[in-house]
């Protein structure tokens, strides 16, 4: 039932966003076009899953990469099709006598100019809600933004650069609309470099889209955006690491046949399991932290959330620094899971291969149908093995299976989980939220069969539903090679934590 909810869910997307795409001519429905890539391998394998037709591992390979080449030549064409019709934008506009910035800021015209890359697509207001940024005049809003430092963030505009048509107060900063004359990257790295000449490092600038797509340059004190955790936030992340210890212990002990609550001499035994799922934890952050470190961000120390069947559910970081664009928020929200998740992917792998008749433990074969990942693989390494009603593995199978199951639980595209981000980088923020709101429903219905799912659901609603912080330059999307990894890491994600269908594991000797 919830496999068959994705797959309309999907097929409804995609006819609005046909019917979104096609006012914008030729550009829009390329656009459109690269949606229905991303998507085609994941909607054939799961449409026809539900109607019990299994593609293999090597179709899914093959669907995958050639979905990837396809996306990555629309990309080029869409790139193509933007430049053309930014320079007859430009053309256009030479063509016709420039108003001064006093006449256009006095009757609140702007021109129809618009160099966003990309897609296209609709981003939201990232600093503050829509609702401001279309009133930003209301008393709400007032700004304290010293007149001097408004005046001097005004000269920083330019016709080259980003052509201020009027300044509007927000917050203790200002909005700045105007027409959008450069390419976003170089054109806020110039406004940036002039206002700390000008002002020195006192505002964070950031070029992001208003409700009515249109660029706009939103101007905040560091004091506003500037974040650091506390001594209490540092304490508590110090007892989450000793609770998460703890917790994958108990789920290891579990797994091993006893309660470590009542037999807590026996610790020793649980040791082994409960360090290979801190590994793939460690490495987890460690992915984070390396790409983080090499892009000049900052993130704050990773607070882990203990589970008491699984052991834990991973670990929420926040980015501290304001990120330069949604590329580098994709590498540090991928480098996580593709770290720990290879750790984990290749232990399962090695503890299939190492099973044998006799190995130290013995699960029931309907434990393979709970992931059509693992049972796929399962079945390619253990053949008829899987026969059986009983199947005996090697520990390391074990690990491994929970290290993909709290990878994937962290790939889920919802708010700040990983996979919400790296939704947020390819996507925009607006497609981010509606994806949020679309798992979080998918996870209720999901919790009737399976609790766990009501606990991560939970968790998601009240620590993690917001959307990340604005990068300065919002506009930019990344390039065609991130978006296949993203709609790599998305179906394998689905292919872990989808179950197979009784009819469906009968087929393929699974019990």
């Amino acid at each position: 039932m919830v496999t068959l909810l994705i797959f309309f869910a999907a097929i409804a997307l995609l006819a609005w966003g046909f019917n979104r795409a096609r006012p914008f001519g030729k550009i829009g429905i390329f656009a459109w076009l690269q949606s229905v890539i991303l998507m085609l391998p994941w909607l054939l394998f799961f449409g026809l899953f539900t109607i019990g037709i299994y593609i293999n591992l090597a179709g899914v390979l093959f669907l995958v990469v050639a979905s990837a080449g396809l996306y990555i030549y629309l990309g080029r064409r869409l790139r193509d099709l933007g430049k053309d019709e930014l320079t007859a934008q430009r053309m256009a506009a030479m063509m016709k006598p420039e108003k001064s910035q006093e006449v256009m800021a006095s009757t609140g015209e702007t021109q129809d100019t618009n160099s966003i890359a990309g897609t296209g697509e609709e981003q939201e207001k990232v600093v503050g809600t829509p609702a401001q940024l279309a009133d930003p005049k209301d008393e709400s809003s007032e700004s304290r933004i010293a007149p001097e430092d408004l005046v001097a963030l005004e000269g920083i505009f330019g016709i080259d650069t980003f052509f201020r048509t009027e300044t509007l107060p927000y917050d203790q900063g200002a909005i700045f609309k105007g027409n959008l004359r450069g390419q976003p990257e170089a054109t806020i790295d110039k406004l940036t470099e002039l206002a700390e000449e000008r002002l020195g490092d006192t505002y964070n600038l950031f070029l992001v889209a208003d409700p009515q797509s249109k660029p706009v340059v939103v101007a905040l004190p560091k004091s506003v955006t500037s974040r650091s955790l506390t001594p209490a936030q540092k304490a508590l992340a110090v007892i989450l690491v000793i609770a998460t210890f703890l917790t994958c212990l108990e789920a290891s002990g579990i797994l091993l046949g006893f309660d470590l609550l009542t037999t807590p001499g026996r610790w020793l035994s649980a040791l082994p399991f409960a360090l290979g799922t801190l590994a793939v934890l460690t490495v987890h952050e460690l992915g984070h932290w390396a790409i983080a470190r090499r892009l000049d961000v900052k993130l704050s120390w990773p607070f882990f959330l203990p589970a008491w069947d699984i052991g834990a559910f991973g670990a929420l970081t926040r980015i501290d620094s304001i990120l330069p664009n949604r590329q580098t928020l994709f590498d540090i929200a991928f480098a996580g899971p593709a770290a720990g998740g290879l750790l984990s992917f290749g232990m399962l792998l090695l503890g299939l291969v190492l099973s044998h008749p006799g190995s130290q433990f013995q699960l029931p074969v309907e434990f393979f149908q709970s992931s059509a990942l693992v049972g796929t693989l399962a079945k390619v390494v253990l053949g008829t093995a899987l026969s059986e009603p009983v199947v005996d593995i090697h520990p390391l199978t074990i690990v491994g299976w929970l290290g993909l199951v709290i990878t994937a639980l962290n790939l889920l595209p919802a708010g700040q989980l990983d996979g919400g981000r790296i939704v947020q980088s390819i996507y925009g923020r607006k497609t981010a939220g509606r994806a949020t709101v679309i798992t979080l429903v998918i996870l209720a219905i999901a919790s009737l069969a399976n609790p766990l799912a009501l606990y991560w659901a939970g968790l998601i609603l009240f620590l993690q539903r917001n959307l990340e912080s604005p990068a300065r330059n919002e506009l930019t999307e990344p390039d065609d090679a991130r978006a296949a990894l993203g709609l790599l890491a998305l179906f394998l994600t689905l292919a872990m934590l989808l179950p197979l269908t009784p009819s469906l594991a009968g087929r393929l000797g699974i019990g």
